[in-house]
């Protein structure tokens, strides 16, 4: 229901030019000015009084255009505002930065659960000018009653940041930004909203301004920033690429950030670049929040030379003096590329930006990130019969009935539940009695745009043309030209570049390193819920020992070896990976020595395997038996995307084949478990109950890839 409200009194243009020209200054030095855009969003919003998307690139001010229309709203006796942000990095930051106009900001967000209570109190008090949340608190039927119904009693702002997660179209979609639509609606007409993105091409622009209403005005800004020098250095492989990353980052100028597609890729490079003298990090989705704002702080305060980091340092980490980003392996599409590289160069005159594609390692890995993503119609409506109208079904109670990874699920049930298909209860969810159709052609236009966007960046590294405006065409960007500063354009003006595709001496040494991380697998430790038999704990002498994996996939060691065996692009395994693998069992600290090796039973790899467990055999005259046996009516163990499933399709289908049992006094000894991989690991850790109930010794699992 709309809420009535007596318009507060609006500043006049001149007002607003005088008055944002006085905070742009504080927030960014005595001689700042404001940008004309910048002037025409903030006219827009607390002058005209309309809702207003600003297409802006990374670093030109979009922060600024809030924090003045708070500011100004503020001292015309406006309630606070709220902005919906996605990044808790962008909520420190910008705490920090609103005190430069004397503004309160609070969050209210996972991080800082025991200060709700305060927060609201203050809000109520209104003793805040401007309050962040994200975007999963509108999910929260308490929070949405408690905290929107009291701000719909007074006048307030709508500011909806990284407003491209609110697009299904978009790279970064998050469910619960659709849950902006209802707070929209209840509205009055002449309530600004401020939408603010630097990463939307046309197609996303249009889809996020017809839901923000009919009448939204809409600014797009230049994508272009000339501090960006865009160039690609290709090499073979991972460990020319380290190696030329070390021998060139001392090179650099100032700090910055190095992107690596996986948590492995990120621990790994870090780990290289220190031991050759670089002061370097790790910072992934695995960081710790206390971890991530202190690895923040000494980036920002140039105490290291670059974070080693996945995209989860992305959107809202701003440092103007970012002088460089490497990319060790692409993003999946162009938008995601733009954004990441927009974090340098916001506040000088040069900033260097290197791709290193990794051709099929990357295609590997974005392979994996698209098989996890947009569930079919039969999934959506196999969710949907599994939940009941009266009451309530818990996430691991759909997890058994449905063959859904848990992130995946909990996305799609947000979904769902904006969609009015399901609602939040205690306990889980409840189907509600809306009718709800597939949009099986929404979701075919996703799938080929996501194949559109991987074709894109695949060609990016051999595009003839400008780098930037490349990227910048395809972001819809029509001012785009040739930058004159990339490495093609600086090419065509018969310099030479920068960067070359030179391998350096230290190759041999980091391929050394890539290939001398030992992959350590940990035992499972207790049966999936849901599952049917067996439930609980699994005892602990029927548990896997710690294993060992010799590669993880998309890594830069034995991972592309590995990948063109386990695809098979190659059959024959080389003298150079059998020393790999004796490598990692030299290196295994067991407390005793395997006395036989078993092999698990692949219907896909079981050559593979068997000449793997024979070589190791024959290498450490172990004998070799194929003690296994798996039900021919199993399904494929790749197909099935949850632990329930995953161990439903090896419990009671998985035995042990008596008669291929060594003798006794063999067979209680420890056991070396050859598989292909271990993503789930429910097959390692069943072979190794149902071996050690059958009187083996401990089970010491070895494959040859995990994720």
């Amino acid at each position: 229901m709309t809420v009535e409200l007596i318009e507060p009194p609006r500043p006049t243009p001149e007002e607003v030019e005088t008055e944002l020209t006085a905070h742009v200054q504080l927030l960014a030095g005595p001689d700042a000015k404001p940008r004309p855009e910048q002037l025409e969003a903030v006219t827009a919003v607390v002058s005209d009084r309309k809702r207003t998307l600003l297409v802006a690139r990374t670093g030109f001010g979009k922060s600024a255009v809030y924090f003045s229309s708070t500011k100004m709203l503020r001292d015309r006796g406006w309630g606070p505002s709220i902005v919906i942000s996605p990044l808790l990095a962008l909520m420190r930051d910008q705490v920090a930065a609103a005190s430069k106009l004397g503004l309160r900001a609070e969050t209210i967000n996972s991080a800082n659960t025991d200060n709700w209570g305060e927060i609201e109190g203050a809000l109520v008090a209104d003793e805040i000018d401007l309050l962040l949340i994200a975007p999963e608190r509108l999910a929260n039927p308490g929070f949405r009653e408690r905290v929107f119904t009291m701000m719909l009693s007074r006048p307030f702002a709508l500011v909806c940041d990284e407003a491209h997660c609110i697009s299904d179209w978009g790279h970064d979609f998050r469910p619960d930004y659709l849950r902006l639509r209802k707070v929209i609606d209840e509205l009055p007409a002449w309530a600004p909203i401020l939408a603010t993105t630097a990463t939307a091409n046309q197609r996303v622009t249009d889809d996020v301004a017809s839901q923000l209403g009919p009448d939204t005005v809409v600014l797009r800004t230049s994508l272009d920033r000339a501090s960006l020098h865009c160039s690609v250095v290709e090499l073979g492989d991972d460990a020319e690429r380290l190696a030329w990353v070390a021998d060139n980052l001392g090179d650099m100028d100032g700090s910055g950030i190095i992107y690596a597609l996986t948590v492995d890729q990120a621990l790994t490079a870090a780990e290289w670049l220190r031991e050759r003298g670089h002061n370097v990090a790790a910072y992934s989705g695995s960081t710790t929040p206390e971890a991530r704002e202190h690895l923040e702080d000494r980036l920002r305060n140039n105490e290291l030379k670059a974070l080693v980091a996945t995209s989860a340092l992305g959107m809202g980490f701003d440092k103007s003096d970012m002088a460089f980003c490497i990319h060790l392996g692409l993003p999946p599409t162009p938008v995601a590329y733009y954004q990441q590289i927009g974090r340098a160069g916001r506040g000088i005159d040069h900033a260097e930006v290197i791709a290193m594609p990794r051709g099929k390692e990357d295609e590997r890995i974005w392979a994996w990130f698209e098989s996890v993503s947009m569930p079919s119609q039969e999934v959506c409506e196999r969710v949907l019969m599994q939940l009941d109208t009266s009451r309530a079904t818990s996430i691991p109670k759909l997890e058994a009935a449905v063959n859904m990874g848990r992130s995946r699920l909990s996305t799609l049930l947000s979904i769902l539940d904006v969609q009015g298909a399901v609602g939040r209860a205690k306990g889980g969810y409840m189907r509600t009695q809306n009718q709800w159709t597939y949009d099986g052609e929404l979701a075919e236009r996703l799938r080929g745009l996501r194949a559109d966007e991987a074709n894109q960046m695949r060609s990016y590294p051999s595009h003839q043309g400008c780098r930037l405006r490349y990227l910048r065409d395809l972001l819809d960007d029509a001012e785009a030209s040739d930058c004159g500063r990339c490495d093609w354009c600086v090419a065509q003006a018969g310099e030479e570049p920068r960067w070359t595709n030179e391998a350096s001496g230290a190759t041999a040494e980091a391929r050394k390193h890539l290939r001398g991380n030992d992959v350590a697998i940990e035992p499972r430790r207790q049966w999936a819920p849901g599952a049917g038999d067996p439930k609980g704990k699994i005892k602990p002498e029927r548990q896997a020992s710690q294993g060992r994996a010799l590669s993880r996939l998309g890594d830069g060691g034995w991972g592309p070896e590995v990948a063109a065996l386990l695809d098979g692009t190659i059959t024959d395994l080389s003298p150079e990976l059998i020393q790999g693998v004796t490598g990692i069992l030299k290196r295994w600290d067991w407390t005793e020595r395997p006395g036989w090796i078993c092999v698990v039973p692949s219907r896909q790899k079981g050559e593979l395997i068997a000449a793997v467990a024979n070589e190791i055999g024959r290498l450490g005259k172990l004998p070799v038996h194929h003690a296994l046996l798996r039900d021919p009516s199993a399904g494929w163990q790749a197909d099935q995307s949850n632990s329930a499933f995953q161990l439903a399709n090896v419990w009671g289908l998985l035995s042990v084949d008596k008669s291929n049992l060594p003798d006794s006094s063999v067979r209680s000894m420890p056991v070396l478990l050859i598989d292909d991989n271990a993503d789930s690991r429910w097959t390692i850790t069943v072979a190794s109950y149902i071996l050690q109930d059958s009187g083996t010794g401990p089970v010491l699992p070895f494959v040859l890839q995990t994720r």
